[in-house]
C-alpha cells in the first residue's frame, strides 16, 4: 500500500503521513505538469515491486484520473516503465510528473542527496598528508603526531610525563605492531567517540559533542611557547595511524573511572561494511575492566595480552596500538633506528631539554619543569636484544649540534599584527684554523666532505651553511619540519662590504619559536603564512639582551654583533709577502683559472709558513711530504690580507723520487709536525726505495750460482721479495698516489748462451697480489745443453722500465750450466757389416738422457742380447764416452746363403727405456764342412750317365755358406778315361756337382768306382768319399717290330717285305724295345713321344705306350708298294726298323656322313638333326654292321646315342647326339666303321640363361665400401649366363635393381634389357643411405623362371665432406638489450660423420635475423643479413665467429638463423634461435605522443588553465623502447622560465610550485592545471619541467620539458591557442620536410662515397693488371676484358689437358675425416728424375694409408683383414723428426764447409703438398728424414766423402737412379731404381704447371676488374639519376614550400613571443652534412652509424633538450621511399 502526504508552500520538511514498512521505499515526487501545480514535494511510501501499482498510488496521491495521460521520469528525464521500475525507483529517489519526457520544467525543484565521505578519507588520509620533503622520510613525523597527543594528554601531570613508543616486531608474539602509550589523563567513551570523528578539533567540540578537554582554555604564555598545547585539529592521530598501518586499536582509561574503553578502527572493517551496505561511520566501543584480554583471540595479536596485563597498576593511560604495519615502514624503522629517533629528538628538543636546549658544555644544568618529560622508544625483535633509547640521551640531533658548536648567540623577538609573537635566536659558528664549525645536516648536506676531495681537483670553498636557510621554525615549542625561513633583511648578506666579511653571514644558524597565533597545516608539517607575516612591513623586531627586550635598530645591532664574533672567535690565515697576480691553467674550470694572487708566506695559528719550508699534509690520500713553493689566494689582491683559507703549492720530497708538484688547500697542512720529523721521513722514504732482491725456494730445487745441473732438472719454484734498505718487503714505489703505474713487477728471464748468440728461452713477469708474493712456478723445460743465465729484474708496471729516477732497480743473476743427464735410453749406432755366424762383431751404443742428449755409461751394466733363433755371446762392454759391446758372436740356423734378417734385441737393465731392437742380416760363417747328397755311401748310376752330386758348403752351425773362389772338385777312380767334375759354389754355397757322362765300354754287369769330393782352396774342410756302383744302361739299345696273328706274334725284321690285301688295313702291329742289359723297356709317354712312323702323321700315343703301332692302310692299287719306317731318337741313341707292304687285290669300301637339319646345338640339349651313314652300295653289308659303327668327338655324351639300320636305303641313322658341359664352340664328330671314317662339324652354343653375373667386379663376399652420396667405383655391367657360367647371348631379358627402404640410388631403379650379347649396362649409380651395410640385389627372369642373381652388400660410410648440420654455440643465458651487441656466435659445419668440416670460405656462412614469431622452415623476405667475423685464432680451424653483431633497436621477438651456401642453389640452415630483445637502460622520459604546445591563462575556467591532460610519461631507453617496468618513484612537475632572472613564475592549482605524481610500472599519468590568478608575465613562454625521482636508478634521467604560453587575458589566450596549434602543425610539417631533404642529401653523400670507393677499387685493380703485363684499352673495356677472360680460360684449359705424370695407384676412400689417404697421393714432385727415384726409394710405403688417429687406422685394418698397411700420425714420436728448415750438412753455422758438386738438395724440399701441409711434413719427415737428392753417383760419392769428415751423412739419391745408403753402401740391383714404367704407377704425380696458377691469378684479377667496372658504371648512373632528381620542378616546389612554411613559422612565433624554433630544434633536426669532396672516405661502418643516428629514430623535438616521438599524422604526405631513400638491408 502507498501513502502520500502533501506539504505546504513554506520551506518545511515533508512528513510521511503513514508508517513506513520495513520493505517500503520512500519516493519524493514533484508535480510539474502545469504551472499552477503545488511547487512543494510530496513523499510517497510504496512497498510493492511493480510499476502498475506504483502508478496507481501516484494517481491516488495527486488526485489524477486513471485515464489521464502523464509520464513519471527521473530528474535525468528517463521515463519510468515496467521494465526499468526496479532499477530506477530506489529508496530516496526524486521523481517528476510531466506531460511528456521533453516537457520544460515549469518551476524549480530540490533533490535530496547524501554525501557522507568515503572511508578512504580516513584510511588514506595519511598517504595524502604525509609526503617526503628534501630527502626526508615522513614516517617520524607521523609518529610525532601520536607523541603530540601524548604530550597534550600528560600536560597536567605533576610527576613524570611518560611516553613510550614500542615497536613490537617479534614474530613469535604476532604480526608487527607499533604501540604509543602515555600516562596521561585518559579518555571517557564519549571523548573516545569524539577522537574517532575526523576533523573534530578541540575548538568545535561543543553542542552535540562532549569535549575531551572539558572546555578549551588557551594556556598562559611561557618561554619558547612550550605549553604542550599541540593536539589541535582532530586530524593528526587518524592520519598517523592509517599512514603507519591498516588498523588502530585505541585503549584508554580516565583517572576517575573503573572501566577501560577500547575502540578499533580498521580498513578491513570499513571495506566489509561498504560491501554489506552498512553504515560505514558507525561502530562499537568495548567497555571492560582493566587487564581483561579475553576478547583477544587472534594469534596475530598475541602481544596485546602483555600490553593489557600492564593496565593493572595504572591510574590513567592511553594506548594507541597500530597493526597491519606497512612492510616498507617496518624495514625503515628497523634499518634506520638511529636516524629517525634522532629526528624525533630534534622535533621535541626544547620539550625534552628546556628553553635553553641541550647545553652539553654547561657546568650546571638548570632544574626546570621540563625535566619530567620522559620519551622512551624501544624495539623488540625475535632473537635480538631489545633496542631502547631515551630521546633525552641523544646527543647528535641538530639542535644539540647547533647549540654546542656556537660561540655566541643573538636573541630577538618579533611582534606581528594581532597577538602573534615570535621569539628568535641566532647562533654564530666560528671558523677554526682549517675548517668551519657549522654542523652538517645529514638530511641537508651543505658541502662535500673535504676528506673525499681529490687532491688534484680544485674545489672552491663554499659557505659554511651552504644553501640551507638560517632559521628552523618551532610552533608551540615543537618543530614544524617542512617550513624554514631563509633570512630577514637585517641578517642577510649585504650587497656592499659591511662591517664583517661576507663569509661570516654563512656561519650563523637560528631558530624561530612561535605561539599558536600562526596557522600550521593539519599534519603539522608546514606553516601556512609564517614567512609572509614576519616579512610584513608592520612587523616589529626587537633585541633581547640579558633577558630584557630593547627597542633599537636591529640591523645595526646584528652587524656589530657579527663583527664582534668574527674578530673574537674566528681563527683565520694572514697572507703576507705579495708576489703578484697569476692565472692557473691547471684548473679544469676556466671561470676559476683567474685571478689568483701569489704570496710567499702565511701566518696561521701563531706560526709562519714560507717558501722552501718543509711541510707535511693531512687528510690527503696519500699523505704528502714536500717543500713549500708558493701560496695561492683566489681574487685580485694587492697586499697582506686575512682569509679563511687558500691553496699551497708544494714540491714533493724526496724530489729525486717524485719530481712533481701538488697544489692542496692550506687547511690540509699539518700544523703539528716538526721539520725534523719531515726530514726523517724523507730519509726514510729514500730508504724505502727498492734496494735488493730476496730469493727463496719454497718447494726446493734451489739454483746455486755457477751450478752444473742435469738437463730437465727443475728449478724453483721461486718466491721473491723486493727489499728496501731497511729490509722491508715492498710491492710498489713509495707513495700511493701513483696508482698502478708505479707498481713494481719482477721479470724473470732465462738466457741460453749459444755459439750463434744469446737466446732468450724463458721470460715471465710476476706481479704482487693481495694474498700472494712475487712467485714464479717451477721451471721444468730446461733441456738444451749449454751455459745459462737466470736473471731476476725489478721493473715498473706498464712501462717495464728497469730504472727509476736515474737509478737502476734491483736485479739478481744466477749463472749455471746444463749438461747431459744420466742415461735414460739408448740407440744402437752404425754396425759394421757384414755379420757372419761365428765371426765376432761389435755393437756401438749411443746413450742418451731423457731429452735425447748424448751421455755416457757410468755404472756397471751387463747388457742382455737376444734374437729369436740365435745364440748370442759377447766378450765385454766398454764404458765411458764410447760405449761398445765387443766380441759379439751369433750362432744359429739361417736357412739361406744370402743371410736372414733378425731382430736383435739389446737390453741395458736399469735404463728407463732399456730396450732397443735393430734389424741385422746375419750371413753364414766361413766354410767348416762339406755336405754331399745323396747321403748313402754307395751310389748307383747307369753307364753312360753323369751323376749329379748335390753339394752344400756349411759353416760351423750347419748353414749353407758361400765365399769367393769356392770351387768343389770330384775325382773318379776304378776305370780308365773317367771324367773330373768341378762346380763353383761361390754364389749360393750349394750347387749340383756334375760333368761328362761316365761311360765304360761293353759293360754287361755292375762295376764299382770310387769318387773323392773336396774343396782345394779350403784345406780345413775335410773331403768326402763315395762308392759308385755303375749299372748297365737302361736306355734303349734295340728296336723289334712284331705282327700279331691271333695269339701268335710274327717278328718283322729290318727291311722285310709283307704281302697284304689291297685296300685292307694291317692291324695288330706291335713293337718292343730293349736296353743295354737286354732288358725289355717299359714304354712311357716320354719314350712314346720319341717314336715316329712314316705312314701316318697322327699317332695314338696311348697305343704306342701299349706297344701298338698305328694300323697300316694297304694301298688299293696292287701297283703301289708302301715303305714303312719306324724310328726312335733320343739323347743317347738313334734306332730304326723298316719293312715294305705289297698290296694284294680285294673289294674297295668307304663311308660317308650327312647331316639332316641345323648344325647348331645348345649345351645340355640333344641335336635335333639326324645323321645318315652311307657308302658304296656293297650288297654284302647287312644290319649287323651297326655294331661296328663308332661315334666319337671331344666332350661327346654317348649315354643317349642310338644307331639304327635303314633297310630301304642300306644306311645307318644316328640319334641322341649331345655334349657334356664345357666351353661352347665348334665341335667335330668322327664316325668310324671298320677301317673307314668320316667327320662332321656341329656348333655348340651356350645353354638357356640360368643366372646373372657381374662383369669386371671384385669378389662380392665382402661388403663394397662406398661413401654416402658418392658413385660406385665402376659401372654395373651384368651378363646372362647358363648354369655352367657360359655367357648366354639372349637379348631383351628384363633386369631390375631391388634395394632396402633406407637405401636410395641415383638414377632411381628402372628396368634394363640385355643386348644381343646378353649384356646390360646399368651405369654408374650413386648411393644415398645411412651409415652401415645395405643390400642391393639384381633381379631377372627368363621364360617365367627366376634367374640366379648376385647380391651386392654395400658398406655405406658417411661423407666427411658433405655438410648436413650447422652447429651453433652461444651464451644461452645472455640477455639481449636493444641496441646492444649479441654474444659471440660460434658456428661450425658438421658432416655426415659429425666431424667439423674445415677449409670453408667464411663468405658462404651468414647470419640472418628477422622480427616476429618463428616462420617454420621458410625464411621471410625482409631479413637482416650479417657476415662472418674474422677468425681470431687460426687454430680454431672450422669454427666461424659472428662477433659484435648489433641487437635490433626495437623490442620484440626475433628469429636468428645461420645459413651455409653449399652451392648457388642449395642452402643449409641451422635451427632457428628465438631471442627476446628487451629494453635497454633508461635514458629519457617521453610522452605517448607529442602534446600540442599549451596556451593557458590564469582565468577561472579550468579548461583555459589546463596545461596537460591525461599526459602519460614513460621511461624510454636510447631507442625509444618503453622500459623501467620495475621502477617505482615519482615525477616532480615544476615550472621554469627560459630567463633565469625571471622571478614571476606561474603556479599550479593550489598555489604550489611543484606537484608530485606517482610513477609506477614505467609510466606516470599527468594532469596539470594552473592556479587561478596565478602569477606570470603575460604573453610569455614558460617551460614545464617533469623531473623523474627514481631511487632505483643509479644514473638520474634528464627531465622532460614542454614549452607553453601564458596569458592573463582569456580572449588573447584563445587567439594564441589557435596560433599555437598552427605553429605546431607548421613545426611538424617543417620537420618532415627537413628530414626528407636531409635523407636525400645523405643518400647523395653515400652515393658519392660509393663512387669514390668504386673508382679507387677500379684504379687499384688496373694497376695490378699492369703488373701482370695486361694493358687495357680506353674504350670497349668490358668486351675486351670478356674476350681476354675467355682466352685465358682456354689457355688454362689447354694447360690442364697437357699430359702430366699421375699416380695410378687407387687411393683409399676417405670415409672418415681422419683418413688422409695413401702416401703416394699426399705429395707431388715436379722433376721427373727426382719423382722416379724418390718414388722407388719409398716403394714399400707408397701403398700405406696415413690416418690422423690410431682408431681410424684400426678401422681400416679391420675392414681389410689386415691386408692394408696403415700409419697413424698420433703414434709418431715427433721430437726425432728432422727440422724442415735445417740447412744441408755441408752448411755449418751459416758457413760452407766445402763446395759441393751435383746440386744437392733435401728430398723433402722437392715435395709439394696439395692439402694437409703440416701432417704431410710429419709423414715425409719421418719417411725421408734428411735424404738428399744429387745429380749422379760421382757427385754423391764426393759429397758423402766430404760430409763424413764433419758429421753423419744421410742417404743420398741420384737423379740417375742410384742410391748410397746412410751407411755408405751402394751398388747392386737393390740400390738402382728401375725405369719409370716398371714402377707400375706407384709414382708421385706432378703438380700443375706454374703457368696454370699464373693464368688463374690473371683470370681472377680480370673478373674482379670486370665486376669493379660494372659497379662503377652502376654507381655513377645512380648518382647522376639522384642528382638530376634534385633539380626537378617537384623538388624545387618542395624547397619553396619549406621556405614559405619556415617564414610563416617565424611570423607566428614572433606573434606568440616564443623562442624561435630554429634555436630550439634546428640543431637536432638538421643532420650533420658531410663534405666528402675534400675529406678521405670514411669507413662504411662509420657512415652507417652516422646514417643510423640521423634516420633510425622516429622522433620529434618538443623542447631544447628532450626528444619526442613523431606524430602519426603528418601534414606533408611523402612516400616512405622518398623519405628513406633506397631501402637497404642492414648488414654487419
Amino acid at each position: 500500500m502507498a501513502a502520500a502526504a502533501g506539504s505546504s508552500r513554506g520551506a518545511r520538511r515533508p512528513v510521511l503521513l503513514t508508517p513506513r514498512g520495513s520493505g517500503d521505499r520512500t519516493v519524493f515526487l514533484f508535480d510539474r505538469r502545469r504551472a499552477q501545480a503545488d511547487p512543494d514535494e510530496k513523499v510517497l511510501s510504496y512497498g510493492k515491486d511493480n510499476y502498475r501499482g506504483f502508478r496507481s498510488a501516484v494517481c491516488q496521491a495527486f488526485g489524477i484520473a486513471s485515464d489521464e495521460n502523464f509520464v513519471i521520469t527521473t530528474t535525468n528525464r528517463k521515463e519510468i516503465t515496467e521494465d526499468n521500475f526496479s532499477e530506477l525507483v530506489q529508496d530516496g529517489v526524486t521523481l517528476y510528473l510531466l506531460q511528456s519526457v521533453d516537457q520544460t520544467l515549469l518551476s524549480a525543484t530540490k533533490e535530496r542527496i547524501d554525501f557522507l565521505p568515503h572511508y578512504d578519507t580516513l584510511v588514506k588520509s595519511g598517504m595524502y598528508e604525509y609526503y617526503a620533503s628534501e630527502g626526508q622520510n615522513p614516517l617520524p613525523f607521523a609518529l610525532a603526531e601520536l607523541i603530540d597527543n601524548s604530550l597534550s594528554a600528560t600536560s597536567r601531570n605533576t610527576g613524570i610525563r611518560s611516553i613510550q613508543i614500542k615497536l613490537l616486531f617479534d614474530d613469535s608474539q604476532g604480526k608487527p605492531a607499533v604501540a604509543v602509550i602515555d600516562n596521561g589523563r585518559g579518555m571517557t567513551s564519549k571523548q573516545l567517540n569524539n577522537w574517532a570523528v575526523y576533523r573534530l578539533s578541540k575548538f568545535t567540540r561543543q553542542g552535540d559533542f562532549e569535549s575531551d578537554h572539558s572546555g578549551y582554555v588557551r594556556p598562559l604564555p611561557v618561554p619558547r611557547s612550550l605549553n604542550s598545547d599541540i593536539s589541535y585539529f582532530g586530524v593528526g592521530g587518524k592520519q598517523a595511524v592509517f599512514f603507519v598501518g591498516q588498523s588502530a586499536r585505541m585503549i584508554s582509561k580516565p583517572a576517575d573511572s573503573q572501566d577501560v574503553h577500547e575502540l578499533v578502527l580498521s580498513k578491513e572493517d570499513f571495506e566489509k561494511k561498504e560491501k554489506n551496505k552498512e553504515a560505514i561511520y558507525s561502530g562499537y566501543i568495548r567497555n571492560r575492566k582493566p587487564s581483561d584480554s579475553i576478547h583477544i583471540t587472534s594469534d596475530d595479536e598475541r602481544f596485546l595480552h602483555n600490553l593489557i596485563l600492564e593496565e593493572r597498576d595504572k591510574e590513567s593511560f592511553t594506548a594507541v596500538v597500530i597493526t597491519g604495519v606497512q612492510p616498507d615502514h617496518m624495514q625503515y624503522l628497523k634499518n634506520y633506528f638511529h636516524l629517525w629517533t634522532r629526528q624525533l629528538a630534534h622535533i621535541y628538543h626544547y620539550y625534552i631539554h628546556g628553553p635553553k636546549g641541550n647545553e652539553t658544555n654547561a657546568v650546571v644544568k638548570d632544574v626546570g619543569p621540563f625535566n619530567n618529560i620522559d620519551i622512551q622508544i624501544s624495539m623488540f625483535e625475535k632473537g635480538k636484544v631489545p633496542k631502547i633509547v631515551n630521546l633525552r640521551e641523544i646527543k647528535d640531533d641538530m639542535q644539540t649540534l647547533y647549540i654546542n658548536t656556537a660561540a655566541d648567540s643573538f636573541e630577538f623577538k618579533a611582534h606581528v599584527e594581532g597577538e602573534g609573537i615570535v621569539e628568535g635566536i641566532i647562533r654564530y659558528h666560528p671558523f677554526l684554523y682549517d675548517k668551519e664549525t657549522y654542523p652538517d645536516d645529514p638530511c641537508f648536506p651543505s658541502k662535500l666532505n673535504d676528506d673525499d676531495d681529490d687532491d688534484d681537483c680544485f674545489i672552491v670553498e663554499k659557505g659554511a651553511r651552504g644553501k640551507r636557510p638560517i632559521f628552523e621554525c618551532f610552533w608551540n615549542g615543537r618543530l614544524i619540519p617542512y617550513t624554514t625561513v631563509e633570512d630577514f633583511d637585517w641578517c642577510a648578506p649585504p650587497k656592499k662590504r659591511g662591517l664583517a666579511p661576507i663569509e661570516c653571514y654563512n656561519r650563523i644558524s637560528g631558530a624561530l619559536f612561535t605561539n599558536d597565533k600562526f596557522q600550521v597545516s593539519t599534519n603539522k608539517l608546514t606553516f601556512m603564512d609564517l614567512e609572509l607575516k614576519l616579512k610584513d612591513k608592520n612587523t616589529l623586531f626587537t633585541r633581547i639582551f640579558n633577558g630584557q627586550e630593547q627597542r633599537m635598530k636591529i640591523d645595526r645591532e646584528f652587524a656589530l654583533w657579527l663583527k664582534d664574533c668574527h674578530e673574537k672567535y674566528d681563527k683565520q690565515i694572514k697572507f703576507t709577502v705579495f708576489k703578484g697576480i697569476t692565472t692557473r691553467t691547471d684548473l679544469p674550470s676556466k671561470r676559476m683559472q683567474s685571478p689568483w694572487t701569489v704570496y710567499s708566506a702565511i701566518e696561521w695559528d701563531g706560526k709562519t709558513y714560507k717558501t722552501g719550508q718543509l711541510v707535511k699534509t693531512i687528510k690527503t690520500l696519500p699523505i704528502f711530504y714536500g717543500s713549500i713553493e708558493k701560496f695561492f689566494l683566489y681574487g685580485d689582491h694587492d697586499g697582506d690580507i686575512f682569509a679563511t683559507g687558500g691553496e699551497v703549492q708544494i714540491a714533493l720530497e724526496p724530489q729525486a723520487l717524485y719530481a712533481e708538484m701538488k697544489t692542496i688547500p692550506i687547511s690540509k697542512l699539518d700544523r703539528t709536525v716538526s721539520e725534523k720529523a719531515v726530514k726523517k721521513y724523507i730519509e726514510d722514504e729514500m730508504a724505502r726505495l727498492p734496494d735488493k732482491l730476496s730469493v727463496t725456494w719454497p718447494e726446493g730445487d734451489e739454483l746455486l750460482p755457477n751450478e752444473t745441473r742435469f738437463a730437465g732438472t727443475p728449478i724453483g719454484a721461486l718466491r721473491i721479495e723486493i727489499l728496501n734498505k731497511k729490509g722491508e718487503a715492498m710491492q710498489k714505489l713509495p707513495g700511493t698516489s701513483h696508482g698502478g703505474s708505479k707498481k713494481l713487477l719482477v721479470e724473470l728471464k732465462v738466457i741460453l748462451h749459444s755459439p750463434t748468440g744469446n737466446k732468450e728461452i724463458i721470460s715471465h713477469i710476476s706481479q704482487h697480489g693481495g694474498k700472494w708474493p712475487y712467485w714464479f712456478k717451477k721451471m721444468e723445460n730446461l733441456q738444451k745443453l749449454g751455459n745459462y743465465t737466470l736473471k731476476l729484474q725489478v721493473v715498473l708496471n706498464e712501462s717495464n722500465a728497469d730504472t727509476y729516477a736515474g737509478r737502476p732497480l734491483p736485479s739478481k743473476i744466477f749463472k749455471f750450466t746444463i749438461i747431459e743427464g744420466k742415461p735414460e735410453k739408448f740407440s744402437v749406432g752404425l754396425l759394421e757389416l757384414p755379420f757372419r755366424v761365428g765371426v765376432p762383431f761389435n755393437i756401438p751404443l749411443e746413450l742418451q738422457d731423457e731429452f735425447g742428449h748424448a751421455t755416457q755409461l757410468t755404472t756397471d751394466i751387463k747388457p742382455i742380447l737376444e734374437a729369436s733363433g740365435l745364440t748370442l755371446q759377447y766378450e765385454e762392454i766398454t764404458t765411458g764416452t764410447n760405449c761398445i759391446i765387443k766380441g759379439v758372436t751369433a750362432k744359429g740356423c739361417i736357412n739361406s746363403y744370402q743371410g736372414k734378417n733378425f731382430n736383435l734385441k739389446v737390453t741395458l737393465p736399469g735404463l728407463k727405456e732399456d730396450t732397443q731392437i735393430c734389424k741385422i742380416r746375419l750371413q753364414p760363417g766361413p766354410p767348416r764342412q762339406l755336405k754331399v747328397k745323396p747321403d748313402s755311401e754307395i751310389l748307383k748310376i747307369e753307364n753312360g750317365t753323369a751323376f749329379p752330386f748335390q753339394v752344400e758348403v756349411l759353416d760351423e752351425s750347419g748353414n749353407i755358406t758361400a765365399q769367393p773362389k769356392l770351387i768343389v772338385h770330384c775325382k773318379f777312380v776304378g776305370a780308365s778315361n773317367l771324367p773330373v767334375y768341378a762346380v763353383d759354389c761361390s754364389n749360393a754355397g750349394t750347387n749340383i756337382l756334375t760333368g761328362p757322362v761316365i761311360h765304360v765300354q761293353n759293360i754287361k754287369k755292375d762295376q764299382l768306382l770310387r769318387a773323392r769330393i773336396e774343396i782345394p782352396s779350403c784345406k780345413d774342410v775335410p773331403p768326402v768319399e763315395k762308392i759308385i756302383k755303375l749299372l748297365p744302361s737302361s736306355h734303349v739299345a734295340r728296336l723289334q717290330v712284331l705282327s700279331m696273328d691271333g695269339q701268335k706274334a710274327i717278328q718283322i725284321k729290318h727291311q722285310d717285305e709283307i704281302n697284304w690285301v689291297a685296300g685292307d688295313v694291317m692291324h695288330n702291329l706291335i713293337f718292343q724295345m730293349y736296353d743295354e742289359g737286354e732288358r725289355e723297356i717299359h714304354i712311357t709317354p716320354a719314350v712314346a713321344e720319341k717314336i715316329k712312323v712314316n705312314w701316318t702323321p697322327k699317332i695314338n700315343r696311348d697305343n704306342l705306350i701299349q706297344g701298338l703301332l698305328p694300323d697300316v692302310k694297304v694301298p688299293t692299287s696292287v701297283k703301289d708298294v708302301r715303305y714303312c719306317l719306324i724310328t726312335y731318337l733320343d739323347d743317347h741313341v738313334s734306332l730304326e726298323s723298316a719293312f715294305t707292304v705289297r698290296p694284294l687285290p680285294d673289294e674297295p669300301k668307304h663311308i660317308k656322313c650327312k647331316l639332316k637339319g641345323p648344325n647348331t646345338l645348345q649345351m645340355g640339349e640333344e641335336l635335333q638333326s639326324e645323321i645318315d651313314q652311307y657308302g658304296n652300295q656293297v650288297q654284302t653289308v647287312t644290319s649287323s654292321c651297326v655294331n661296328s659303327l663308332g661315334v666319337s668327338g671331344p666332350g661327346l655324351d654317348k649315354s643317349n646315342l642310338k644307331i639304327t639300320w635303314q633297310e630301304s636305303t642300306l644306311t645307318m641313322r644316328v640319334k641322341g647326339i649331345r655334349f657334356k658341359p664345357g666351353l661352347p664352340g665348334s665341335k667335330e664328330l668322327c664316325f668310324a666303321w671298320r677301317a673307314f671314317s668320316d667327320f662332321l662339324r656341329v656348333n655348340l652354343i651356350a645353354g638357356s640363361p640360368a643366372k646373372l653375373q657381374l662383369v669386371d667386379w671384385p669378389e662380392l663376399e665382402k661388403p663394397v665400401a662406398v661413401i654416402n652420396g658418392r658413385e660406385l667405383q665402376k659401372p654395373l655391367v651384368v651378363q646372362l649366363c647358363d648354369q655352367w657360367g657360359n655367357p648366354s647371348p639372349e637379348p631383351n631379358v628384363k633386369i631390375s635393381l631391388t634395394k632396402g627402404g633406407h637405401l636410395k640410388i641415383v638414377p632411381s631403379s628402372q628396368q634394363h634389357k640385355t643386348d644381343e650379347n646378353g649384356r646390360a649396362n646399368l651405369g654408374v649409380i650413386s648411393i644415398h643411405a645411412p651409415r652401415g651395410e645395405h643390400i642391393l640385389q639384381l633381379k631377372a627372369s627368363y621364360n617365367k623362371s627366376i634367374l640366379d642373381c648376385p647380391i651386392i652388400t654395400l658398406n655405406v660410410l658417411p661423407d666427411p665432406e658433405k655438410p648436413v648440420y650447422l652447429n651453433v654455440k652461444y651464451d644461452k643465458n645472455a640477455s639481449f638489450p636493444a641496441g646492444g651487441t649479441f654474444p659471440d656466435f660460434m658456428v661450425s659445419v658438421l658432416s655426415e660423420d659429425s666431424s667439423i668440416i674445415k677449409n670453408i670460405n667464411p663468405a658462404r656462412i651468414s647470419m640472418k635475423m628477422w622480427e616476429g614469431q618463428s616462420s617454420g622452415t621458410r625464411t621471410p623476405i625482409d631479413v637482416t643479413t650479417f657476415s662472418c667475423s674474422k677468425v681470431k685464432d687460426d687454430k680454431e680451424d672450422g669454427f666461424f665467429y659472428f662477433r659484435d653483431k648489433v641487437i635490433p633497436e626495437r623490442v620484440g621477438t626475433y628469429n636468428i638463423q645461420f645459413t651455409f651456401a653449399m652451392d648457388k642453389t642449395n642452402m643449409l640452415s641451422s635451427d632457428q634461435i628465438i631471442v627476446e630483445v628487451v629494453p635497454n637502460d633508461p635514458v629519457r622520459l617521453l610522452p605517448d605522443s607529442l602534446p600540442a604546445t599549451p596556451a593557458v591563462s590564469n582565468v577561472r575556467t579550468v579548461t583555459s588553465r589546463t596545461l596537460v591532460k591525461d599526459l602519460h610519461l614513460h621511461v624510454m631507453d636510447e631507442y625509444n623502447n618503453r622500459t623501467g617496468i620495475d621502477l617505482v618513484g615519482r615525477i616532480i612537475a615544476k615550472i621554469k622560465s627560459p630567463n633565469d632572472d625571471d622571478t614571476e613564475i606561474p603556479q599550479f592549482q593550489g598555489k604550489v610550485s611543484t606537484i608530485e605524481f606517482p610513477f609506477d610500472r614505467g609510466s606516470a599519468e599527468i594532469n596539470l592545471v594552473l592556479a587561478e590568478n596565478s602569477p606570470g608575465r603575460d604573453s610569455s613562454e614558460y617551460i614545464l619541467v617533469f623531473e623523474p625521482d627514481l631511487p632505483a636508478l643509479k644514473k638520474p634521467l634528464e627531465p622532460y620539458r614542454l614549452s607553453f604560453m601564458f596569458y592573463n587575458d582569456f580572449k588573447k589566450q584563445q587567439q594564441m591557442a589557435t596560433l599555437t596549434r598552427e605553429r605546431d602543425q607548421l613545426s611538424q610539417s617543417i620537420g618532415v620536410y627537413r628530414n626528407w631533404f636531409d635523407t636525400t642529401n645523405q643518400l647523395v653523400t653515400e652515393m658519392k662515397c660509393q663512387a669514390k670507393e668504386a673508382e679507387t677499387r677500379e684504379t687499384h685493380l688496373k694497376n695490378e693488371l699492369k703488373k701482370h703485363q695486361i694493358d687495357l684499352p680506353q674504350t670497349n673495356i668490358l668486351q675486351y676484358v670478356d674476350s681476354l677472360i675467355k682466352q685465358k680460360m682456354m689457355d688454362q684449359e689447354g694447360v690442364m689437358k697437357q699430359p702430366r705424370r699421375t699416380c695410378t695407384l687407387p687411393n683409399y676412400p676417405k670415409g672418415n675425416q681422419d683418413i688422409l689417404g695413401k702416401i703416394a697421393h699426399l705429395a707431388q714432385i715436379e722433376d721427373n728424375e727426382a719423382a722416379k727415384v724418390i718414388s722407388w726409394h719409398l716403394a714399400s710405403d707408397m701403398d700405406c694409408v696415413v690416418t690422423l688417429t690410431t682408431e681410424a687406422a684400426r678401422c681400416i685394418f679391420d675392414e681389410t683383414q689386415g691386408r692394408q698397411q696403415v700409419l697413424p700420425l698420433d703414434s709418431i714420436y715427433k721430437k726425432t723428426l728432422p727440422d724442415w728448415n735445417r740447412p744441408l750438412p755441408h752448411l755449418r753455422n751459416g758457413k760452407i764447409c766445402f763446395r759441393p758438386v751435383g746440386n744437392p738438395v733435401f728430398a723433402r724440399d722437392l715435395l709439394t703438398f696439395p692439402d694437409n701441409v703440416e701432417h704431410c711434413q710429419t709423414v715425409f719427415g719421418m719417411l725421408l728424414g734428411d735424404t738428399i737428392i744429387i745429380d749422379n753417383l760421382d757427385a754423391a760419392n764426393h759429397y758423402r766423402k766430404e760430409v763424413v769428415k764433419i758429421t753423419h751423412c744421410p742417404t743420398l739419391l741420384t737423379r740417375e737412379g742410384d742410391r748410397i745408403r746412410s751407411n755408405g753402401k751402394f751398388g747392386g740391383l737393390q740400390n738402382k731404381a728401375p725405369p719409370m714404367d716398371k714402377l707400375r704407377g706407384m709414382v708421385f704425380g706432378a703438380p700443375m704447371p706454374k703457368l696454370y696458377s699464373t693464368l688463374s691469378g690473371q683470370i681472377d684479377l680480370l673478373q674482379q676488374y670486370r665486376t669493379a667496372v660494372v659497379k662503377l658504371d652502376n654507381v655513377h648512373k645512380d648518382l647522376d639519376s639522384q642528382l638530376r632528381s634534385l633539380n626537378t620542378p617537384e623538388m624545387q616546389k618542395k624547397k619553396q614550400e619549406l621556405a614559405e612554411q619556415e617564414k610563416n613559422l617565424k611570423l607566428i612565433e614572433q606573434k606568440l613571443g616564443m623562442t624561435p624554433s630554429d634555436k630550439v630544434t634546428e640543431s637536432l633536426l638538421q643532420p650533420i652534412m658531410l663534405e666528402m669532396c675534400d675529406t678521405p672516405i670514411p669507413p662504411k661502418r662509420m657512415r652507417r652509424e652516422t646514417i643510423k643516428k640521423l634516420y633510425s629514430s622516429e622522433e620529434w623535438i618538443s623542447s631544447p633538450t628532450k626528444k619526442q616521438q613523431q606524430p602519426q599524422q603528418q601534414p606533408l604526405q611523402i612516400s616512405p621511399s622518398e623519405l628513406n631513400g633506397t631501402p637497404r638491408k642492414r648488414k654487419a
